[in-house]
């Protein structure tokens, strides 16, 4: 299929809700194939809910068993029984045991993509294996060779090119990684991050090879990552979609807005307590939003290196002290920088100089309040069992519009009247 042709395809299937399974079941099998794979998670999930069992069978007996996995998963439980007593028992076999391990752990990540030989296999009937394979599976796979106590290394597969038809499989091992597969999902990211390498092998309870993790994998997963994190802070639920319709989205989003509202109102209420030097002083509801504009985005700088940390389990209690140290003298000198800046700023455009330094002041004061607020806060949301990216931002964002406000204002009252 023209890359042309397939992203029109894509961009019907994803956007036409109503023509969604008829557009893709129109497609011939191989591009059935093609493109579900290249849709996004989301309209996946909306196209197998429009398609019947047997279309869905039909396809899934095309896919290997990492793909066939990864769209089974999406299916509720009742159905992913109905559609795998279905399948052809190679993709049964292979399915069943990846639907089997927890989803979130080195098991739950790796494929099949490997085939398994004995140290005495020659290099000729290793090569056929490795034929077979391809053939079956359009890829070619990583050969491990295995004796009785266990993985022994793999076999390069370049080395079937080079090496002598009668040759010993063996005698071309190569040491390869292993993992145990219940390691957990953080703990595998940072295992390739100490171990660059391409693969690592799972191996099971009894040392027995379960499958193969390739980097692929991992980049997809902290693409993932990145992505909800991304969506935390924005305060959007992952379930959410651009293909999605105006209902969906209000529905998804109006919370959250409604939260930020009511804390704005306390924002406001905060600088309402003040209107009367306001009213003397026009020229501090020029400069208001500068309070709160670099309150926020120090203080998202702080909160997105923590929520980081807590998710690599880098914040200690013992290190947390010192952490908040570093964010408040971190906030408190970024403070005195910016803060020099704005005197000289003010004094220069409006001949002000008092103006000047009371936001001088408050850039200090707001950005030891947002180095404080950002590293705590995620840190009791944490142990509140919350997530620190959705949950703390709007307290942290509260924290230094209202005292930000507070100070800025309550210092303009003492120092200019």
């Amino acid at each position: 299929m023209k890359i042309r042709d397939r992203n029109k395809i894509i961009k019907a299937i994803s956007y036409s809700s109503a023509n969604r399974a008829e557009n893709f079941l129109s497609l011939k099998s191989p591009e059935q194939i093609e493109v579900i794979l290249l849709l996004s998670k989301h309209v996946q999930l909306q196209l197998l809910k429009d398609i019947t069992d047997q279309d869905l069978i039909r396809l899934i007996n095309h896919l290997d068993p990492n793909d066939a996995t990864d769209i089974i998963q999406l299916l509720p439980s009742t159905r992913q029984k109905d559609i795998l007593s279905h399948l052809n028992e190679y993709l049964k076999s292979h399915v069943t045991n990846l639907l089997a391990f927890d989803q979130d752990t080195a098991a739950g990540f790796m494929n099949v993509d490997y085939i398994q030989v004995v140290p005495r296999d020659t290099v000729s009937s290793v090569a056929k294996s490795v034929k077979r394979y391809e053939k079956r599976t359009g890829k070619v796979p990583t050969i491990l060779i295995v004796d009785q106590s266990g993985l022994s290394g793999q076999l390069p597969i370049h080395e079937l090119a080079f090496a002598k038809p009668t040759d010993y499989a063996i005698n071309y091992s190569r040491k390869i990684s292993t993992i145990d597969y219940n390691v957990k999902s953080d703990g595998v990211v940072d295992y390739f991050r100490s171990h660059p390498h391409s693969k690592v092998v799972v191996i099971g309870r009894h040392k027995n090879v379960l499958g193969i993790i390739y980097i692929d994998d991992i980049l997809e997963l902290l693409h993932t990552d990145e992505t909800s994190s991304l969506y935390d802070f924005a305060g959007v639920s992952e379930e959410e979609s651009i293909y999605d319709n105006v209902t969906r989205k209000v529905n998804f989003r109006y919370k959250w807005l409604l939260i930020n509202l009511a804390t704005s109102f306390l924002a406001a209420f905060t600088v309402g307590l003040f209107d009367e030097i306001i009213s003397k002083y026009v020229l501090l509801a020029v400069y208001m939003p500068i309070v709160a504009g670099m309150g926020g985005n120090s203080a998202t700088q702080t909160l997105a290196v923590m929520v980081r940390g807590l998710s690599q389990g880098e914040v200690k209690s013992k290190i947390l002290l010192q952490t908040l140290k570093n964010e408040i003298m971190s906030g408190i000198i970024n403070g005195v920088i910016n803060g020099l800046i704005v005197v000289l700023v003010i004094y220069l455009l409006d001949g002000d100089l008092y103006v000047g330094i009371v936001l001088g002041l408050a850039m200090i004061v707001n950005l030891f309040i947002a180095g404080t607020f950002g590293t705590l806060v995620p840190v009791v949301m944490k142990k509140l069992g919350k997530d620190p990216a959705s949950s703390a931002t709007i307290f942290i964002t509260t924290a230094t519009d209202i005292f930000g406000f507070l100070t800025f204002l309550g210092l303009a009252t003492i120092i200019l009247k």
